[in-house]
Order: C-alpha cells, then structure tokens, then sequence
C-alpha cells in the first residue's frame, strides 16, 4: 500500500500556515484510502551514458536535449539514469467518478494522488541511489520534463527510451502529458563528485513563482 503524506497532499491544496478544518482532514484521509485501493504503482528505470556535445545540451541514448537547466544540473556526469513511475488507471478513474459527482473531493484526490506518486519517485530515486554509491557514484537531483527550460516534449523521448507503454502501461498524448495522468519521467544523473545538498522537486526548478512551491 502506498504510503499517505498529509502534508505533502496538503501543500499541493494550497495550504500555507494556516491548517484546514477537521471537516477537510476527514475528506482528505477518506480520499486517501479510496486511492490506495485502486493504485497500482509501477516504475522502471534504465542507465545511459551521457555526453556534454555542446554548451546547454547534453546527450544520451540516440537523444539530444537543449536545456541549461538540465545541463547545469547534470554537469560533470557521465552516466544517468531514466525513470518512470505511474500509479495506474485506477486513480485517473477515481478521481473521473469524483469529478462527477463532487469537484471538491476531485481536487482533494488530485492532491493526494500527487502526494502519492511522489513518494512512488522517491522510492525509486532512492534505489538508484543505493546502487550508485556501491559502484562510488552520486545521484544528482531527478530532473523532469517540463521542469524549468527543459521542453516538455521530451516526455516523448524518455518515454521511448523506457519503452514504458509495454513495460508499464504509460503513454503519452499529442500534448506530451502523461497518461494516467498521475505518473512522472525523470533524469537522474549519475557523478563521481557528491553534492552537499540533494535537491529534488521544485528545490531544482526556476519557477519561483509557483503556487505550489516548497
């Protein structure tokens, strides 16, 4: 059973200081226990060497990615590592159902299950990150899509690369979002020199003025 986190999923709703009430708080763990009967978590991940062809790009795989975003955060790596996580179509028809019935309950599902498949991630950052370091290398921030200037249609690529249709069931439409929709790519790159900080999520995107910051 994937594990809740209350205060992940309220900081997705917006909550800053201020608590909810008990009302909320019992919706929210309702939702929760409603998601964790229809998850269906699965994940791959796949190593790449990587090359630096050019200033703000860099290359693995057969593809090619302009970012200075990711090129700054994956600078002096020579191997990374794809995943992809989804929690399954269960959610995206749950929250649907909800959706019909009463949009409140919708946006508190929508909340956890965001809440829900970033612990998914971190689980799989952290076994990338215990096998790194038995071979004496650091994982550097994961890196997604759509985070910062690197474009979102690499969702395509990295989707690809994973051949997670087959693998996991996870596709990608003519918008490059995911589907289901409760699901993440990442890089992670892979470096002999250890950082003093790991960063992750938004402590690695330049959007500083996203609501949903950290």
């Amino acid at each position: 059973m994937i594990a809740f986190d209350r205060a992940e999923a309220l900081r997705y709703l917006g909550y800053r200081g201020a608590p909810p009430d008990a009302a909320v708080l019992d919706r929210l763990e309702r939702c929760a226990a409603e998601l964790q009967q229809v998850a269906q978590p699965r994940s791959i991940d796949r190593a790449f060497d990587l090359a630096h062809p050019a200033a703000d790009t860099v290359a693995f795989g057969g593809v090619t990615m302009h970012s200075k975003n990711l090129a700054r955060t994956l600078k002096g790596c020579t191997r990374i590592h794809l995943m992809a996580v989804t929690l399954g179509v269960g959610v995206d028809r749950l929250i649907a159902r909800a959706s019909a019935v009463r949009v409140s309950d919708a946006v508190l599902c929508q909340a956890v299950a965001a809440a829900m498949v970033e612990h998914c991630c971190d689980e799989v950052n952290d076994t990338i990150r215990q096998a790194a370091a038995q071979e004496g290398l650091y994982c550097r921030p994961r890196f997604s899509p759509g985070y910062g200037d690197l474009a979102i249609e690499h969702q395509r690529d990295l989707c690809h690369l994973l051949d997670t249709p087959r693998r996991i069931g996870l596709t990608v439409t003519e918008s490059c979002l995911l589907a289901p929709i409760k699901s993440v790519t990442a890089v992670i790159g892979l470096s002999e020199t250890p950082q003093p900080c790991h960063r992750q999520g938004c402590e690695a995107c330049d959007k500083l003025d996203c609501a949903f910051r950290r």
